[in-house]
């Protein structure tokens, strides 16, 4: 985003009060949802989504039904089912990240991805310190196995969501 430059106090003020009547106004309308009723995520078929796995999703190549996935519809009902599914960052198993550096000096540098943005990648070094990196600096390469994940988030159909989501529930 361009720089707005120097805002006078006013126009500062003016852009705060703004956010906050836009928050105000996502309250109201009950935004935020933090739970749903299973009923209304059940609506597809679990033989579809079991075939969208397999095939199309490509989801088989990553997990298994019977390995990773094995009574996953025991351990996660609802909404929290759904959130594994499209967002598994940040959830206890998840791979993380890692990310190949070659620095100037010709040192190959491979380490855990904590945080990343287009200007810089943040990375664990072996003792647990934190080490940002800019990628106008060096050449880097991030391995994320989660990518599978995001990439997807613009191809699902509704019905893919609800079918999978199907699946993954009769997974128990």
């Amino acid at each position: 985003m361009p720089s707005f430059g120097t805002l006078s106090e006013d126009d500062l003020h003016a852009i705060v009060a703004f956010l906050h009547s836009q928050m105000d106004k996502l309250g109201e309308l009950g935004g935020g949802r933090r739970s749903v009723d299973p009923a209304d995520l059940a609506t597809g078929n679990a033989a579809a989504g079991r075939e969208y796995f397999d095939g199309e999703g490509k989801c088989s190549t990553c997990h298994s039904a019977t390995g990773d996935l094995a009574g996953i519809g025991n351990r996660f009902q609802g909404l929290n089912l759904l959130r594994r599914m499209l967002y598994p960052a940040g959830n206890p198993g998840s791979t993380q990240a890692k990310a190949t550096f070659l620095l100037p000096s010709g040192q190959t540098v491979v380490a855990p991805v904590v945080a990343e943005d287009e200007f810089s990648v943040t990375v664990l070094d072996p003792t647990g310190a934190r080490q940002t990196y800019q990628r106008s600096a060096v050449k880097v390469k991030v391995d994320d196995p989660l990518n599978a994940h995001f990439d997807r988030l613009g191809r699902y159909t509704d019905a893919d969501i609800h079918s999978v989501y199907a699946y993954l529930e009769s997974l128990k």
